[in-house]
C-alpha cells in the first residue's frame, strides 16, 4: 500500500518533534514516527521565534504536509516571566495554555476540506484546539506528557512562600482545565499507570490508556567511566531546579568530601538557570545541551535523579539506562517505572541515604555494572519506541 492509499492522520504539537532534544520532543517524535508509518500524516506545529523551519528537520518521507504556526516573540527575562505568571494567576489560567491560544483560524485553515481517521493533540495546553479539528477527525486523542495539576501540586509542596502559593493556584486551575477538556477526547494517553489513575480521579469521564515514555533504540555507547556523577535534563524546568538545589545543598557537600576527585556534571538546556543554585566550585561543571545525551551520560559513573516533584516518567532515567549507567533516584524520580530498588537502580529519599547510595556505586564497580546492565535490559524490553508502540491500537 502506498502512502497515497493510506488513511490520513493529523498531529498537532506545540513544539517541534525534531531535533530530539528533550523529553517533550522525544515523546512527540515517538507518536509522529508511529503515525507516519501507518498513515498519510499531516502535522500542525508551533514554532518559537528564531527557531529553525520544522519541516527541514523531519525524517524524509514521514510527513505528508506540514503547517507551521509562528508564535509571537516574548521577553524571556525573569522579570518578564514573573509578570506573565502574575497575569495568569489573576486570571486563573494554567501556564502555557495562554501561550498557545488564539490561533484557531490557522488551525481551521489547516484542516479545512480534509478528513482524518485520527487526530492527535500533544500536551494538555493545546487541548482546546479539539474544537477546531474534531469535525475533520473520526477519532481524537490527547497525549499527556504530564498531569499538570499533579505537577503543580507537588511543586507547591516542595516550595515555600510566593512560589509555593503560585504553584498551588496553578494546580487548582490545571485541575479545573483538565476536568473540562480531558473527557471530550475519544482517548487520553498517559505516560504511566500512576498518571492514568490521576486522570481517572480528575476527569472520571475520560477514557485513558497508558502510552509509556520511550526513546529510540541505540547501541550502548563506549564507556569511559570518568570519576563523575551526572544530572541531565532541561535545567529551567521547575522540578529540575528544585532537584539541583536539593542536591547542591544537601548531598553534594558530603560526596565532595568523601571523594576528593569527584566531578558533578549538569547536562542540559539553559544551564544559566541553575548557576545561582550551585556553589562556585571547579568540580561542578555546567555543560549545556549536548548532541547525544546517551553518549554524554556514558562518560560518568553514576546518574543522579534527586527529584522532589514531578509527573510523568523521567527521560533522564531512560537515557541513563540506554547508556547502561547506574542510577540513584528518589522514589518520586523513579515513579511510573517498573524498576526494582537494588536491581534496576538504587532508591534514596533522604540526603544521607542518597549520598550513601552514590558512594556504594562509586566504591563497587561490580555493582555499577550489574545495576547499569539491568537498567539497560529493562529499557530494551519496555521503553524503546518499538516496544511502546505495542500499547497503541490506532
Amino acid at each position: 500500500m502506498t502512502s497515497d492509499d493510506r488513511a490520513a492522520a493529523l498531529l498537532l504539537a506545540p513544539e517541534a518533534p525534531y531535533p530530539l532534544s528533550g523529553g517533550g520532543s522525544l515523546r512527540t517524535a515517538s507518536l509522529l514516527e508511529y503515525l507516519g508509518r501507518h498513515y498519510a500524516l499531516d502535522l500542525i506545529v508551533f514554532r518559537q521565534p528564531g527557531a529553525a523551519e520544522p519541516a527541514s528537520l523531519l525524517p524524509a518521507g514521514l510527513v505528508r504536509r506540514v503547517t507551521v504556526i509562528d508564535l509571537p516573540a516574548t521577553r524571556r527575562s525573569p522579570a518578564a516571566r514573573a509578570v506573565r505568571n502574575a497575569v495568569r494567576l489573576a486570571r486563573g489560567v494554567p501556564p502555557l495554555v495562554d501561550r498557545f491560544a488564539g490561533f484557531d483560524a490557522q488551525v481551521e485553515r489547516a484542516v479545512e476540506g480534509r478528513s482524518y481517521e485520527i487526530g492527535v493533540i500533544e500536551h494538555s495546553w493545546c487541548a482546546p484546539y479539539l474544537e477546531r479539528i474534531a469535525g475533520a477527525c473520526r477519532r481524537t486523542v490527547l497525549d499527556l506528557h504530564n498531569v499538570e495539576s499533579v505537577l503543580h501540586a507537588r511543586c507547591a509542596q516542595v516550595e515555600g512562600g510566593a512560589v509555593g502559593l503560585a504553584h498551588r493556584i496553578f494546580g487548582e486551575a490545571s485541575a479545573r482545565f483538565e476536568a473540562e477538556w480531558l473527557p471530550r477526547f475519544g482517548e487520553v494517553l498517559a505516560p504511566s499507570a500512576e498518571d492514568a489513575r490521576s486522570v481517572a480521579l480528575l476527569a472520571p469521564g475520560a477514557r485513558v490508556r497508558v502510552y509509556p515514555n520511550a526513546i529510540p533504540w541505540t547501541p550502548v555507547p563506549p564507556k569511559t567511566e570518568e570519576q563523575m556523577i551526572v544530572f541531565s535534563g532541561n535545567l529551567e524546568y521547575h522540578p529540575n531546579l528544585s532537584a539541583v538545589r536539593f542536591f547542591a545543598r544537601e548531598i553534594w557537600p558530603t560526596l565532595r568530601e568523601r571523594w576528593p576527585h569527584l566531578v558533578w556534571r549538569l547536562v542540559g538546556k539553559a544551564p544559566q538557570s541553575v548557576e545561582k543554585l550551585v556553589p562556585v566550585d571547579p568540580r561542578i561543571q555546567l555543560s549545556g545541551p549536548v548532541e547525544d545525551a546517551v553518549a554524554e551520560l556514558a562518560r560518568a559513573q553514576v546518574a543522579v535523579v534527586p527529584l522532589l516533584a514531578g509527573s510523568g516518567t523521567r527521560f533522564k532515567i531512560l537515557e541513563a539506562w540506554a547508556a547502561a549507567l547506574p542510577v540513584v533516584s528518589t522514589s518520586i524520580g523513579a515513579e511510573g517505572l517498573p524498576a526494582r530498588d537494588g536491581e534496576h537502580l538504587l532508591l534514596a529519599d533522604t540526603a544521607a541515604a542518597f549520598a550513601d547510595a552514590v558512594s556504594r556505586l562509586l566504591t563497587c564497580k561490580n555493582l555499577r555494572v550489574s545495576v547499569g546492565n539491568s537498567g539497560r535490559l529493562l529499557l530494551e524490553k519496555e521503553f524503546t519506541w518499538v516496544s511502546a508502540w505495542a500499547s497503541l491500537d490506532f
